[in-house]
């Protein structure tokens, strides 16, 4: 019986794959440290034998079982090399991938566990696993996700998404923070806090810290024009009625647009770009942090540390502290 199964096609990222086995050999490891039994896995695919990875790498695989009536364990998919719209489409019609995602359902149908990371998480689209769920895939990503499937809930900002028997994380490196919630699942936190200390690896809950904004519009020009809009009018923040108004369309047509295209609501969006400011003024200058919250529309210093304390974890001052090392 094995505890995870971890699927792997052709273009997967290398870096994935390895984060995964790193961990899981730490994991078996040190597991008779907190008197757990170690983690037991495979690596599956399609067809079985050598998986060439995004890399260039080749890892020996078996081929995914095509009964399994008693598969207890947690697929794990990491991130597969697509970055848009167009290699998502193409992606899709593989017919390795539809394979995998035929048996992706399956496993869910027979009550199993999934975990994807990155771009995996659209072999769940295709697998029609993500309707009503609340689910996470690489920031620059999310916004193809929700406009694919309306059904589901994209929160973007999240690293880690857990819904029930599916769980799903950010972009490639949070292959890492699904790996210590999977070994938490199986083996308890005991060993994750141990993992942690000897890797130097911590569970991150957001990837909003590292959204570019003007990424996010996607080539939408309603978009570029809202965020450069918002970056020329700092310190003052520009009310959505205003920007409505500026651009000659009602506020419900506005959030409407911001959202299918950034998955983000405008005023969601309003803060990222203002945050990226605060950001960019403590990594490259010695303005104090109460001028810096005036530069980006705070009133006081009290509503940056709280904000920045949601987004990246930290104050103001360790956020620059850390920048600086």
């Amino acid at each position: 019986m094995y505890d995870i199964t971890l699927v792997v096609l052709n273009g997967s990222f290398g870096s994935g794959v390895a984060a995964t086995l790193d961990l899981l050999n730490a994991a078996r490891v040190m597991a008779p440290r907190v008197g757990v039994p170690a983690p037991r896995w495979r690596i599956c695919s399609a067809n079985g034998g050598a998986v060439r990875l995004q890399s260039g790498m080749l890892i020996d695989t078996v081929k995914l079982p095509s009964r399994s009536t008693n598969d207890r364990s947690i697929w794990v998919v990491p991130g597969i090399g697509v970055n848009n719209r167009r290699e998502v489409h193409g992606f899709e019609a593989r017919a390795e991938v539809q394979h995998v995602v035929a048996a992706l359902q399956k496993h869910i149908g027979k009550g199993g566990r999934i975990a994807a990371a990155c771009s995996a998480v659209f072999l769940l689209q295709f697998a029609g696993l993500l309707n009503g769920r609340k689910v996470t895939t690489a920031w620059w990503l999310a916004p193809i996700l929700q406009q694919m499937n309306p059904a589901c809930a994209v929160e973007s900002a999240n690293m880690l998404c857990v819904d029930e028997n599916i769980v799903t994380a950010g972009a490639a490196f949070a292959q890492k923070d699904l790996m210590l919630h999977v070994i938490k699942t199986l083996c308890g936190p005991a060993l994750v806090d141990l993992l942690s200390r000897y890797l130097l690896v911590d569970e991150r809950e957001t990837q909003a810290p590292y959204v570019l904004p003007e990424a996010l519009a996607n080539g939408n020009e309603l978009v570029s024009r809202f965020v450069a809009h918002v970056e020329k009018s700092l310190p003052e923040m520009p009310s959505v009625t205003a920007i409505a108004n500026e651009f000659c369309m009602t506020e419900r047509t506005l959030a409407r647009q911001v959202k299918k295209s950034t998955g983000q609501s405008p005023l969601a969006l309003m803060q990222t770009i203002r945050m990226r400011r605060a950001r960019g003024l403590l990594e490259q200058s010695k303005m104090s942090v109460d001028n810096i919250a005036a530069a980006v529309g705070y009133r006081d210093a009290t509503a940056l540390r709280r904000m920045m304390r949601k987004v990246t974890g930290n104050t103001p001052r360790q956020y620059r502290r850390l920048s600086s090392v």
